[in-house]
């Protein structure tokens, strides 16, 4: 990829975070209910266990980059989009179920074995519920990166609506410039927004840039919320990773989620970081997450 640094001094940019975003990875689609979803692979081999990353809502693979190669050296790592966000397709309705079909159907065109471990972020970590209760034993194990059910004493944050009219730029530059994380928080590490802000983009017919996500998919997800009994019902280890300035995912939500889950449940709060805690401390993120694996493994 094209190195860049916005007029700052080259060190701001640390090496390692090339290295990640320069790693060789293969991309692959497979067909589930008439759409193409699409996924992308690091350090396959038949001798190391899976692991399969999700993201956000929104997000898309690529969000995974710069975390996914370090953890290939150990698993064959698999990143995927979603439908309705990054380069899959987009379906006229979303639903829970088909989502959990997505992530069983990569796993299944990825080689992942039986004992893969899925780690989602947010709406991931929901809909990677979602497929564990469904296909309970299609899964070796589940990480919820600042995922998971409020306590009902809890009351949610304002936040903005994540649907909306959809967004044309007219040309690259005024795009990048109107990036935000949703839900919105500071980052300071802003090569990592960058390097987002520049995957999330694609060209539009007639001319212009958009996002690469269906701005109606909010408004027509059905059968996406969360329920005590989601959590309740799980039979993998689950293991709980989270921000620890989050606005979502508090000490008292993690001990709301540990009540619910069957068995023991180890969480790791994560310094510094609020909700998009792999951007705020992504090496302090790979670090609670190996850890995590061999704790739950």
């Amino acid at each position: 990829m094209a190195r860049w640094d916005r007029g700052e001094p080259a060190a701001a940019i640390p090496e390692w975070f090339f290295e990640a975003v320069e790693t060789p990875s293969e991309s692959a689609g497979v067909e589930v209910d008439e759409c193409d979803v699409v996924w992308r692979t690091w350090g396959r081999s038949g001798d190391k266990p899976g692991m399969l990353l999700i993201h956000g809502m929104n997000a898309h693979s690529r969000w995974w980059d710069f975390i996914a190669p370090a953890l290939a050296e150990d698993y064959h790592v698999v990143a995927m989009d979603l439908t309705g966000m990054g380069d899959s397709d987009y379906r006229y309705e979303y639903d829970a179920a088909t989502y959990a079909a997505e992530i069983t159907a990569v796993c299944d065109a990825a080689g992942l074995g039986h004992d893969v471990i899925v780690v989602g972020h947010s709406f991931g970590g929901n809909m990677a519920t979602k497929a564990a209760n469904l296909h309970p034993e299609r899964f070796g194990a589940l990480i919820l990166a600042d995922s998971g059910l409020r306590h009902p004493d809890e009351p949610l944050p304002d936040m903005p609506s994540m649907g909306g009219r959809a967004k044309a730029y007219p040309d690259k530059r005024t795009a990048l410039a109107r990036f935000r994380l949703q839900p919105p928080q500071p980052c300071a590490n802003a090569y990592i927004l960058e390097y987002i802000a520049r995957h999330s983009l694609m060209p539009i017919d007639g001319g212009g840039w958009a996002w690469k996500f269906d701005e109606d998919l909010p408004n027509v997800l059905k059968d996406a919320e969360r329920h005590p009994d989601d959590y309740a019902a799980l039979r993998l280890p689950v293991g709980l990773i989270y921000g620890a300035e989050s606005k979502l995912f508090s000490e008292r939500t993690c001990e709301h989620m540990q009540s619910l889950i069957p068995g023991d449940v180890p969480a790791v709060a994560i310094p510094d970081a609020q909700h998009h805690l792999f951007l705020d401390q992504p090496l302090a993120f790979i670090a609670a997450l190996r850890q995590m694996c061999r704790e739950i493994g």
